[in-house]
C-alpha cells in the first residue's frame, strides 16, 4: 500500500522535536511531501534538514501546491482557519490542540465538514494513545466504583524541556503584515471568549487551560466523561525568590509570571475530579501525575516530558490481594505520538474512530470556559463574551465521553 502523502503546517518546537522525526522515520506510512510556516527562514531550514521537496509560507499555498492525502497542523494559536482550508479541499486533518478557542469558531467549522467523510479530523491529544493510558482505560472499564480522578502537573519552563531537542525558534523574518494579522485575530478571539480582558488573562485561558491542562481534560473524557460541572476554580501567582531559570518564550505564551491553577468538578456517574497545574521555573523535570481512586484500590499514571520520545509513562495499579497490598507497574517504550500517527493513517484507510474529534474539541472549550466562569464568579470578575454568557446563564453544560476504540 502506498504511503500517505502528508503535509505539515507549523514548524515550531513540537514539529521539530517530535512530529517530523517520527514522520520521516515511518517511511512505510508517510511520504512527507511539503511543509509550511509563516517564517520563510524557518521553513527553508527545516525543509532542508528533513529533505522535504516543497515548502510554503501559507496554508492555502500548501494545500493548492501539493497533492496531499492528509495534513498535520502544528501551528500556534487557534487552528480554525487552517482546518477549514483543508476541509474545503477535502483533505483530512490531524490537528494539534487547541482545535479552536471559542464555540463560535467551532460552529463555523461544523459548517465546513466535508460531505461523505465519516472521520475527517483526529484531534491530537497524544496521551490518549499512550500504552499506559490504554491499559488504564481497559482496567477502568471493568470497575464500577470510581471515586475520584486527581491530576497534578508540575511544569518547568518550555525552553528547559526543549534543550535536548535542539530545536530552532525565534526567527524574526515573519512579514509584518502576517504578524499583524495573527495578532489581531488573537485579540478578536480573546474578546469573543472573555470580553474586554487583558492579554495575560487571555493567555491563562488559551495557553494554560486550552494548550496544557487540556491534555488532562482529554483523559477525563476518555476515562469517565467530560466535567458536568466545575465547583471550584482558583488561579493565583506566587513569585519565586532567587529564580534561576529565565522563562523566556513562556512569558509570551503564559504571561510574565505564569500562574498556578486549581480546579475541582463533578464528572458523570458521581465521580469527582481535582486538577492542579503549577508553573515552576526551577523545577528540575516536567512531571504529570493522574491518580484514579476506586473502591478497591487505585491506578496512578506518571507522565514524563512530552519531548522525551520513547520515555515510558508508568502505570501503577494498587490493590488488595488477601491481606497484602499488591502493586503492579506497567510501562512501554512505544511512543504515544507515533501511535497517534498510526491511528491517523488507520482513520484515513480503515475508518478508525479517533479518540478525540470536533465534539471533543468543543467539550474542552466548554470545560475551559467553565473554569474561567467559576473563577470569575468566585472572585468578583465579570467576564464578557462566551464566558460572560456562562456566568449569566448558570454554568449549564452537556457531558461528552469518548471510548477506547
Amino acid at each position: 500500500m502506498n504511503p500517505i502523502r502528508l503535509g505539515v503546517l507549523g514548524l515550531g518546537a513540537v514539529a521539530q522535536a517530535v512530529h517530523l522525526p517520527l514522520i520521516t522515520k515511518r517511511r512505510d506510512l508517510f511520504d512527507l511531501v511539503a511543509v509550511a510556516d509563516v517564517s520563510p527562514g524557518l521553513t527553508a531550514e527545516v525543509a532542508d534538514r528533513f529533505a522535504v521537496p516543497r515548502r510554503f509560507t501559507a496554508v492555502e499555498d500548501l494545500l493548492d501546491g501539493a497533492d496531499l492525502d492528509g495534513l498535520l497542523i502544528a501551528s500556534g494559536g487557534s487552528h480554525l482557519g487552517a482546518v477549514v482550508a483543508a476541509f474545503d479541499r477535502g483533505v483530512p486533518v490531524l490537528c494539534e490542540k487547541p482545535l479552536a478557542v471559542t464555540h463560535a469558531e467551532l460552529d463555523e467549522l461544523e459548517a465546513h465538514l466535508p460531505a461523505g467523510v465519516a472521520h475527517p479530523l483526529l484531534l491530537g491529544y497524544m496521551k490518549q494513545y499512550d500504552p499506559a493510558v490504554t491499559a488504564a482505560a481497559e482496567l477502568l472499564a471493568e470497575l464500577g466504583d470510581i471515586r475520584e480522578i486527581e491530576v497534578t502537573v508540575l511544569h518547568p519552563t518550555g525552553p528547559s524541556q526543549l534543550d535536548i531537542a535542539r530545536v530552532r525558534t525565534g526567527h524574526a523574518d515573519v512579514p509584518a503584515a502576517v504578524a499583524g494579522t495573527l495578532a489581531a485575530e488573537d485579540d478578536r478571539l480573546r474578546r469573543q471568549a472573555l470580553g474586554d480582558v487583558d492579554r495575560d488573562t487571555g493567555r491563562v485561558y488559551a495557553g494554560c487551560l486550552l494548550s496544557s491542562l487540556s491534555h488532562d481534560f482529554s483523559l477525563l473524557r476518555l476515562f469517565v466523561g467530560a466535567p458536568e460541572s466545575i465547583e471550584l476554580a482558583d488561579i493565583w501567582r506566587v513569585p519565586t525568590p532567587g529564580q534561576r531559570r529565565d522563562i523566556g518564550k513562556d512569558a509570551e505564551a503564559l504571561g510574565s509570571l505564569p500562574p498556578s491553577i486549581r480546579v475541582a468538578g463533578r464528572l458523570p456517574g458521581g465521580v469527582r475530579t481535582t486538577m492542579a497545574w503549577h508553573y515552576l521555573p526551577d523545577y528540575p523535570l516536567y512531571r504529570e501525575t493522574v491518580r484514579i481512586v476506586h473502591g478497591t484500590g487505585s491506578l496512578e499514571l506518571v507522565f514524563p516530558s512530552p519531548y522525551l520520545m520513547h520515555a515510558p509513562t508508568r502505570l501503577t495499579v494498587t490493590s488488595l490481594a488477601g491481606d497484602r497490598v499488591h502493586e503492579t507497574v506497567t510501562s512501554s517504550v512505544r511512543e504515544a505520538f507515533e501511535i497517534q500517527l498510526e491511528s491517523f493513517v488507520a482513520m484515513l484507510r480503515d475508518g478508525f474512530v479517533p479518540h478525540s474529534d470536533l465534539a471533543s474539541g468543543r467539550a474542552d472549550v466548554t470545560t475551559a470556559q467553565q473554569v474561567m466562569a467559576r473563577y470569575g464568579l468566585t472572585n468578583g470578575v465579570e467576564f464578557g463574551g462566551e464566558v460572560g454568557a456562562l456566568q449569566r446563564g448558570g454554568l449549564a453544560i452537556q457531558p461528552v465521553r469518548e471510548g477506547v476504540a
